[in-house]
């Protein structure tokens, strides 16, 4: 079984089977509350699925999303993978929602100060992005999904809310490892610091 989990907008968890259905699903909006919410959504997933013990593989939204809830998630990840001595993959938490979408989309996720994160995807396959920019600058391709895209109504009139299905992330992992495409899990923040270290740098 594969244990898969997205803290990149919902604190979501999946928990999907060695051919690829679904056994259990938990999944909370709290912007704040990653850490609070986590483990007991993911001990509740292994549970109904039967999992404890059975987990082959964990695989782990990358963002691009703000730094505290992303970190929670991925800390998450790596620890568990460490403890039951299991590999852990990072996918592109955009993946998740423009993969399963047909034709061509843009999927914005809020990035905080007044700008989105965005990918663009054609039949499922990101064609640009991810980048982080000012709502109105986003290049926007199709029809357009996300949760972030509806704090901005006038520069993506229509939007419909998505957020990122860990079973979708699965999904793409499989497209990936069967492509020998790397999946590291290091976070996809896509801002430089607010405090350098280095004047004028």
């Amino acid at each position: 079984m594969i244990l898969a989990l997205d803290t990149s907008s919902a604190i979501a968890v999946a928990v999907v089977s060695d051919a690829g259905d679904v056994l259990a699903a938990r999944s909370v909006f709290d912007p704040r509350g990653h850490a609070e919410h986590l483990s007991a959504l993911v001990a509740e997933a292994l549970e109904e699925a039967g999992a404890s013990g059975a987990v082959s593989r964990i695989v782990v939204g990358t963002g691009p999303a703000p730094f505290t809830g992303l970190r929670v998630g991925l800390m998450t990840a790596r620890t568990l993978a460490t403890v039951w001595g299991v590999p852990v993959e990072g996918v592109c938490s955009l993946d998740a929602v423009g993969a399963a979408a047909p034709g061509e989309v843009t999927v914005v996720a809020d990035a905080r100060r007044k700008e989105v994160y965005w990918a663009t995807y054609r039949d499922g396959v990101r064609v640009s992005g991810p980048a982080v920019s000012a709502p109105g600058d986003v290049p926007v391709l199709g029809s357009v999904l996300g949760r972030g895209a509806l704090l901005y109504p006038e520069a993506f009139p229509g939007a419909v809310g998505a957020d990122p299905d860990p079973a979708r992330l699965v999904e793409v992992a499989a497209w990936l490892r069967a492509a020998g495409e790397p999946m590291p899990t290091e976070p996809l923040y896509l801002r430089r610091p607010d405090v350098h270290g280095v004047p004028g740098a």
